[in-house]
C-alpha cells in the first residue's frame, strides 16, 4: 500500500504520519488489496480536516471528515474509511451460488 500524505496550511510532523500509518493498518487488515491511499490535511480557520482517497481494484473511495482536534478527525476518518472498506469488500464477494440452479446439483 501507497501512502501520499499532504497538508495544506499545515505541516504533517512525523508523529501525524506515525499516527496515520498505525490507523490505515486496521484497514488494510481489513481489506488486502489496497493500492494506494492519498490523505490530505488541512486546517482552515479552528476546523481540522482530513480527506482520504483510496485505491481499490474497480472503484476509489473517498472520505473526508472534519473536527476541531485533528487526531479525533483522523480517529472518525478512518472508523468512515473501514465501513466503506468492509461495504466495498461486500460487493465484491462470489455471488454465484454453489450447486444453487438445477443443473448443478449432483444426480443420485
Amino acid at each position: 500500500m501507497n501512502l501520499q500524505l499532504t497538508g495544506h496550511h499545515l505541516d504533517v510532523t512525523p508523529a501525524l504520519r506515525d499516527y496515520i500509518e498505525s490507523k490505515l493498518a486496521r484497514v488494510s487488515n481489513h481489506f488486502d488489496h489496497v493500492i494506494d491511499v492519498k490523505v490530505t490535511l488541512s486546517v482552515v480557520k479552528l476546523v481540522q480536516k482530513v480527506e482520504a482517497t483510496l485505491h481499490v481494484p474497480g472503484n476509489d473511495l473517498h472520505v473526508e471528515c472534519s473536527d476541531e482536534n485533528m487526531y479525533s478527525a483522523i480517529d472518525m476518518l478512518i472508523d468512515k474509511l473501514d465501513r466503506q472498506v468492509l461495504k466495498h469488500k461486500e460487493k465484491q464477494g462470489d455471488h454465484h451460488k454453489v450447486n444453487g440452479a438445477l443443473k448443478h446439483q449432483a444426480t443420485e
